[in-house]
């Protein structure tokens, strides 16, 4: 019988929070599964798809390299139009079984008695157990155990053992590396171009090593990929009957090995990954053959992998003592984190892709992630924060031509970034519900400049690295504040600077009815956070030396008129506000009312309303209706007293009840057709509604998990979600900010999830808070020759290394 043995993700007993548990086996789910099972380390990742398995509509074993994009052509309705994509490398899992006679066993193929997928998160191995019997009805178990090398960085390793239960005789083992993958994951780019890899050489090398080399087809990056496999009988090396295989892009060996009752077997596959892009290497190729015995037995690099894990888990590991089920989301989530952006992320140029390493939903492009993703970064591996900003500052020239060549001052980074510079932004855009490609001015969402400001400014408060600002940090901000400072034009009659024909984060609304491309006018978050960027590059200028501050505008070409008018357009933006609260941009409140209830009635799920619309023959733009969070963004990166003080500064005034008064009118507005939308909506409930936070808290966990998008996981998990559900408990409820030189507390911590503790790292000192409803106790790491300054409720304090200082609820500091 081939098909579904009974699911459950729930593991029987109790919760282990250091392990995810998937039993059972059901079709429908596996791309789910083999997103949330894949392993990585930051340079590479690989999908928790089984090694038997191949691209066949149900399972998809993707292997990704951080950085190796490709670009193809399609002519398409009408115009030919092109996408950069991250690339799908060679599979070098595949490992197929049977026993003497024809089909390979697999859950699709052969009856499947057990089947369970196990993955440990503090030793980042994934374990497949399965039972089947073959037509034959001969029954054998199977224990599948991988790991992608957090140690050594181009080691990736297989090791699978079968057990005949009631038989003896041949067992056939059939392992490969195969280079004839395409993109094939993500269902409506599959009328474009999916091949990106062309061969250049498969070969098995004395010594019984195989060898596949391929190159992307326009940006011509070479692909190496080596592996050695061996078969192990009681902890021996056995030597099988091997037949070599060489089929085109496909080349392996064919093992035959006599197998007793009972008798466990075991294949090991070890393997190396190199391409043209990586540092300190010399010919992709030569590396690959040259450090494939270097790396050692699987056993080997086990043991280096689960240490160098361990390392990791002491910066990052979080502790909901009381919430077991919690507290394996949130491991989950930093696993993933970790796996897409690790240490060795450091010595790459890449910046974080929307979808992690995990599969190809949005081509594996750059957005605006970073945002949610540097707070959890800059706090525990700030070098690691540091070269993810360099990614944008080595775009920044591309930034400045972008800028230049729409008429402005300054750098306008793109709203997709892939290889290089350029806007990667797709043309068109398929509506999978109405079968017609549209025209995509999602380019319009400049806020992302505003974004990578925001996020450099937000480095240094966290680490106090002033030379990381005086030597690339104060340049980006300076150039993203010129930009937003050039866009605005002076309005006479309303005597304000307007921002005219951009796009919000709400991504619904692309223009006004009638003119759905041409943009909004004055959104407000852009409007503020714009505010706000040349405030703080004014603030820049102050905290450099004279010396510094020429150099720097000199090497940006500044002149003091420009600076004058930074000052005069942070003042004089245009805020639009309607019936008391702020209007997400200028003339939304003359927006028809979109009849909610009537949608959800008629459609299963209203996430992506923009679609339903379109195949209707309507447009979101006629409506109130957001994909996510805008202008209650604002509440998200701003605290409610420094988003007043920005508004005070710009000459509005924002009474207190308007702050929830915002926060409910576009939450009843607002679709959730991003996984981020329950994210920041919890947040800025957090004070004023905390049973909804906590709902919207376990939608977020949930969001990759539970799949709540109906399907999106298994094109890739949301990386900007994952990390932002750690930082909503650290820095939402745990009340954490870096601000004013300090390490500031105000924690309204929800007592149903008990007590938490997280390890962090605030300006070099190593620190461990620990936080319980209002209560917070911070304890230092030895070593450091200075005390931080850390603030709660009003009350302050000086940690010194090795020491510790509470602040309990109606007590002073200790």
């Amino acid at each position: 019988m081939v098909g579904p043995v009974p699911s459950d993700d729930a593991t029987p007993g109790a919760v282990d929070p250091w392990v995810v548990r998937h039993h059972g086996y059901d079709p429908a789910d596996e791309g789910r599964r083999e997103a949330l099972c894949t392993l990585g380390n930051g340079y590479l990742a690989t999908r928790g798809a089984g090694a038997e398995s191949s691209a066949d509509g149900v399972h998809y074993p993707g292997t990704y390299v951080a950085g190796l994009y490709d670009r193809a052509v399609d002519h398409v309705a009408g115009r030919d139009v092109g996408n950069e994509s991250l690339v799908n490398a060679p599979n070098w899992l595949v490992t197929r079984a049977r026993a003497a006679g024809p089909g390979w066993w697999g859950p699709d193929r052969t009856e499947l008695l057990a089947h369970t997928t196990e993955l440990d998160l503090r030793r980042a191995v994934l374990t497949r157990r399965s039972r089947f019997r073959d037509d034959a009805g001969r029954t054998t178990s199977v224990v599948e155990r991988r790991l992608v090398s957090m140690d050594l960085v181009h080691a990736c390793a297989l090791e699978v053992t079968y057990v005949p239960e009631d038989w003896a005789g041949e067992l056939q083992v059939l392992t490969l590396l195969d280079g004839s993958v395409t993109n094939d994951l993500v269902e409506r780019y599959r009328g474009l171009s999916t091949k990106h890899l062309d061969l250049v050489r498969a070969e098995v090398l004395p010594g019984d090593d195989v060898l596949l080399e391929t190159v992307t087809r326009q940006s011509a990056v070479r692909v190496a990929v080596a592996a050695r496999n061996r078969v192990l009988r009681d902890g021996r090396v056995d030597r099988p009957v091997r037949r070599d295989v060489e089929d085109g892009p496909v080349v392996g060996q064919d093992l035959v090995v006599e197998v007793r009752r009972g008798e466990p077997v075991t294949v090991e596959k070890t393997v190396t990954v190199f391409t043209g892009r990586d540092p300190a290497t010399s010919e992709p190729a030569a590396e690959a053959v040259r450090w494939l015995p270097r790396i050692g037995s699987f056993p080997e690099l086990l043991d280096r992998h689960v240490a160098a894990w361990s390392d990791l888990w002491r910066s990052f590991d979080v502790d909901l003592a009381d919430d077991p089920r919690r507290l394996q989301i949130v491991r989950l989530h930093l696993f993933h984190l970790l796996q897409t952006l690790s240490p060795h992320t450091t010595d790459l140029d890449v910046g974080v892709p929307a979808r992690g390493l995990h599969g190809e939903a949005y081509r594996g492009h750059v957005f605006w992630d970073e945002l949610f993703v540097l707070p959890v970064l800059d706090l525990r591996v700030p070098d690691l924060a540091r070269a993810l900003l360099d990614y944008r500052y080595r775009r920044l020239p591309a930034a400045r031509a972008r800028a230049r060549e729409a008429g402005l001052a300054g750098a306008m980074f793109p709203w997709q970034s892939g290889s290089d510079g350029e806007e990667e932004t797709q043309e068109l855009h398929l509506n999978p519900l109405s079968g017609r490609w549209l025209p995509d001015p999602t380019v319009r969402q400049r806020h992302v400049g505003l974004a990578v400001a925001y996020d450099v400014w937000q480095h240094f408060q966290a680490t106090g690295d002033r030379a990381y600002l005086v030597r690339r940090g104060a340049e980006m901000l300076i150039e993203v504040a010129r930009c937003w400072s050039s866009m605005a034009r002076w309005d006479r009659r309303r005597d304000r600077f307007v921002v005219r024909g951009v796009m919000g984060p709400d991504e619904f609304h692309t223009g006004y009815p009638g003119r759905e491309l041409d943009g909004i006018d004055n959104n407000a978050y852009s409007n503020v956070m714009a505010s706000w960027v040349l405030s703080r590059g004014l603030e820049t200028l102050d905290l450099l030396t004279a010396p510094e501050r020429h150099e720097l505008l000199r090497r940006t070409n500044v002149a003091r008129e420009e600076i004058t008018r930074w000052r005069a357009v942070a003042q004089g933006l245009l805020v639009p506000f309607h019936d008391g609260v702020i209007s997400q941009f200028e003339g939304y409140e003359r927006l028809e009312e979109l009849d909610w209830d009537a949608y959800r009635a008629r459609y299963a799920s209203v996430r992506r309303l923009d679609r339903i619309l379109e195949a209707e023959g309507d447009s979101v733009n006629r409506y109130r209706a957001s994909k996510q969070a805008d202008a209650v963004m604002l509440f998200y990166l701003l605290s409610s007293d420094e988003l007043r003080e920005v508004l005070a500064h710009l000459g509005y005034t924002l009474e207190p009840e308007q702050i929830p008064r915002t926060i409910r009118y576009y939450l009843d507005r607002t679709s959730d057709g991003s996984t981020l939308s329950s994210l920041v909506h919890a947040w800025v409930l957090a004070r004023s509604d905390r049973r909804r936070s906590l709902d919207l808290l376990e939608q977020t966990l949930g969001a990759d998990v539970h799949d709540i998008q109906g399907g999106t996981t298994a094109e890739g998990i949301h990386l900007a979600a994952m990390a932002g559900s750690v930082d909503l408990l650290q820095r939402c409820y745990g009340g954490l900010e870096t601000r004013a030189e300090r390490l500031l507390l105000d924690p309204h911590w929800p007592a149903s999830l008990g007590p938490m503790t997280f390890s962090l790292r605030y300006r070099d000192q190593p620190v461990v808070v620990r936080v319980e409803g209002r209560d917070v106790e911070v304890h230092a790491g030895a070593g450091m020759r200075r005390p931080v300054r850390v603030s709660c409720r009003g009350q302050d304090a000086e940690l010194w290394p090795g020491g510790a200082v509470m602040f309990p609820t109606a007590r002073t500091p200790d």
